[in-house]
């Protein structure tokens, strides 16, 4: 009900944010236009919030024939957090993430990166897995996927207001182009950086294993922000779909800093508070800031072998 209520006042906050935008460009009518352009695409996201992500990242959906090893992951990892089985795809991509979508749990997929496979071990790519997993349980993907396309709209209305806009309007019309960008900004990082530590937290306890998922974010933060993702570039608001924003300074991330998610993770794994490898020599923090220093074997589950 707690997330229900923070999706309904975000879309509100948006939606508001939509009008005073459109009324700073053409009046009273422009935010007529506006409401009724923003309480569509409320709707219209609401029923394809998976299918406009998916599409935008052109990822392939895969089976247990033609990837059974991630295939399988997600199933089991599913069944552990007592989830309905999503969709799983893979996404043609360098850089090294994955994302979750979906309106709810009996609607959610979950997509990884061939260069997260590529660069992962096994249960490294597990606890990202989980993570994801650990977004659609908290039902976090709905409001992530509303947000990036509707922050994505006011953008792209801004620069054509920007362009277009009509040389007699006042300064408070510029400003309002010019500001509401970085106003939809901050409310991404506001829903976002505290939700990030809670698809952790979920992680943890539908792999059993915070480290493996610790030293994946280890090694993908730094690929991550060198390796370009021509998503996010179209659409910078897309970064906050990802386990981590490439490319996105931290001043305007919409993620907790990978730091102090890893230092989170650790504490998980020293309280002993899940399974798995939380136990014996991997229960110390200072063992494994030793392991997240060495390279591992290559993922089995590289999708190009």
């Amino acid at each position: 009900m707690m997330n229900f209520m923070k999706t309904i006042m975000l879309l509100a906050a948006l939606t508001a944010l939509f009008m005073a935008l459109g009324y700073s460009l053409g009046g009273s009518g422009g935010a007529i236009i506006a409401l009724l352009f923003a309480s569509g695409m409320n709707l219209f996201t609401y029923w394809n919030a998976d299918k406009i992500v998916l599409k935008m990242h052109n990822a392939v959906e895969i089976d247990a024939k033609s990837h059974p090893e991630l295939y399988n992951m997600v199933q089991n990892l599913s069944k552990r957090a007592q989830l309905p089985m999503p969709k799983v795809y893979i996404v043609d991509q360098d850089q090294p993430n994955a994302f979750a979508t979906g309106r709810d749990p009996e609607h959610s997929a979950v997509a990884a990166t061939t260069g997260l496979l590529k660069m992962l071990s096994h249960d490294e790519i597990e606890g990202v897995m989980a993570h994801e997993l650990g977004h659609v349980k908290n039902r976090d993907t709905l409001i992530m996927t509303m947000v990036a396309t509707i922050a994505g709209a006011v953008s792209m209305l801004a620069n054509f207001g920007l362009f277009f806009r009509d040389r007699n309007a006042g300064i408070a019309g510029l400003m309002a182009v010019l500001i509401a960008p970085f106003a939809a900004m901050i409310v991404q990082m506001a829903i976002s950086r505290t939700r990030e530590f809670g698809a952790d937290a979920a992680a943890a306890q539908i792999s059993g294993k915070p480290l493996s998922l610790a030293s994946a974010l280890h090694k993908i933060s730094g690929e991550a922000a060198c390796i370009p993702n021509p998503v996010a570039q179209r659409n910078p608001a897309a970064s906050q779909l990802y386990i981590v924003p490439g490319g996105v300074r931290q001043m305007f991330s919409t993620h907790p800093a990978t730091e102090d998610r890893i230092a989170a993770l650790q504490d998980m794994a020293q309280g002993g508070g899940s399974s798995g490898n939380m136990s014996g020599p991997w229960s110390g923090r200072s063992r494994e800031t030793a392991d997240l220093s060495r390279s591992r074997k290559p993922s089995a589950l590289d999708p190009m072998r």
